[in-house]
């Protein structure tokens, strides 16, 4: 069984579809970030930066414990661990999951991110700041664009690489932003977002 502790943000929700489109058994363990419950002694002991999201799954390889934090981890290992192909066992494969994988986690949401905070949650309003990471969320909102007139999803089939950057897509580009200009990638998340398991993975916490 894998406990996953999150909440609702874009790591969070990746998490979340993760384990919903694995098929694996797990029960979902919120993790009040406005209550401040990433601090909780308990916590740190599984996320040790204070974040969100983070899993322990008590039947690891070989039956071990498996403690784990960090988004894109999250899901190379549940990808991994379904057998489902969500992180494919062909070596050529994994390298194109690899790279999108890693710029979903490590460029993608990192820079949705600081739109997201001077857009939405800062307490001044920094003209300077605001344009300049809308203008770089549009940019990789045309990167993306301009892969997928070519590809169904980031890295062939669906994995774990599109998962790394639905949320932030959802959220901004079905959002404030808009996907008028971006055809393909509107293609691309409505049909991730009509998948069942993403749908489950948006519902609010029960």
């Amino acid at each position: 069984m894998i406990d996953l502790y999150t909440w609702t943000t874009d790591n969070g929700y990746k998490a979340r579809q993760a384990a919903e489109e694995s098929g694996l058994d797990y029960t979902l363990k919120p993790v009040n970030l406005r209550k401040k419950a990433q601090f909780d002694p308990e916590f740190l002991k599984i996320s040790p930066g204070h974040k969100i999201p983070a899993l322990v799954d008590h039947d690891g390889p070989g039956g071990q414990r498996v403690t784990l934090c960090e988004s894109g981890a999250i899901l190379k290992y549940l990808g991994e661990k379904s057998g489902t192909g969500l992180y494919p066992d062909d070596p050529m494969a994994r390298i194109k999951v690899d790279q999108w994988l890693f710029y979903g986690s490590a460029t993608f949401t990192t820079l949705a991110q600081q739109y997201g905070l001077f857009w939405g949650r800062f307490d001044e309003d920094v003209p300077a700041a605001k344009k300049h990471y809308a203008d770089v969320l549009r940019d990789m909102f045309a990167t993306l664009d301009r892969h997928l007139a070519d590809n169904e999803y980031m890295a062939g089939a669906y994995t774990v690489a599109d998962i790394s950057m639905y949320p932030d897509t959802h959220v901004h580009g079905a959002g404030d932003i808009g996907l008028d200009a971006y055809p393909n990638l509107a293609r691309w998340h409505d049909a991730i977002a009509a998948r069942p398991a993403v749908v489950r993975a948006w519902e609010p916490f029960s």
